[in-house]
């Protein structure tokens, strides 16, 4: 009679441990995803003060570049005259034109901050789509880890996006126009040649080299610079440390 209780009695804790196996696996995710994020905070309200970190900061970067001067008057991003026409740019100057030459460099200038506004819908997609790993590897990384997801997840979506937008700028501030007469001066010197080149292509890179830039100083401000940290959840998140 023993021997038929006890093998009841072990039928019965089998059928029980099976039964309960999600509920206690459940349980014990639940108690590590609070207690292995460091400081004592969940990974889930990192993940979320991540998240909030890269929409504060791209905004920021983005109302940054896209305002007047955005990036003409900031040396770090300001768009100058490219590699392949600098020796045009040289000898203007040297007989007169140095007006021409500085127009021409305003103008790339004003384009790319006509189209930095594209890139704001494209970083909003890209940090929505963030998985609990980018975070990790994010939060486990340097002071521009974020910076550098998004550039993997975004710089080419962006370049194609301000093509478009930067076509239309340069016709608009007169980036063709100036650049049209400033190789038409060029080209009348004596044994004067410049090599042609896309420009469109080339202030749509240079504008998101530089917004990228940018979205990397604001990184770094938001982990290092309490006063950056504008919402609650950005100071549990970025000052636990």
């Amino acid at each position: 009679m023993k021997k038929v209780t006890v093998a009841v009695f072990a039928i019965l804790f089998c059928t029980v441990s099976v039964c309960n196996a999600g509920f206690f696996e459940n349980l014990l995710k639940g108690v590590e995803s609070k207690t292995k994020a460091a400081g004592g905070i969940s990974t889930s309200k990192i993940i979320s003060g991540l998240k909030e970190a890269l929409s504060i900061g791209t905004g920021n970067a983005v109302s940054l570049t896209s305002k007047a001067d955005g990036y003409f008057t900031n040396e770090a991003i300001k768009i100058l005259m490219p590699d392949k026409i600098r020796n045009v740019a040289s000898a203007l100057k040297k007989i007169g034109f140095e007006k021409q030459v500085d127009d021409f460099i305003l103008s790339m200038n004003r384009a790319a901050e006509k189209a930095a506004p594209q890139a704001k819908s494209i970083f909003i997609n890209a940090v929505k789509e963030m998985s609990f790993e980018d975070a990790k590897k994010i939060l486990d990384g340097g002071n521009t880890a974020a910076t550098e997801y998004l550039k993997s997840k975004t710089f080419k979506k962006i370049a194609e996006a301000f093509k478009p937008k930067v076509s239309s700028a340069m016709d608009q501030v007169g980036v063709t126009r100036s650049y049209k007469a400033m190789m038409g001066k060029f080209n009348s010197l004596p044994f004067a040649k410049a090599e042609s080149m896309d420009l469109d292509n080339y202030v749509s890179k240079k504008a998101t080299d530089g917004l990228f830039l940018m979205v990397g100083e604001e990184e770094k401000k938001i982990r290092t610079n309490p006063t950056a940290r504008v919402t609650g959840l950005l100071k549990e998140v970025f000052g636990r440390k």
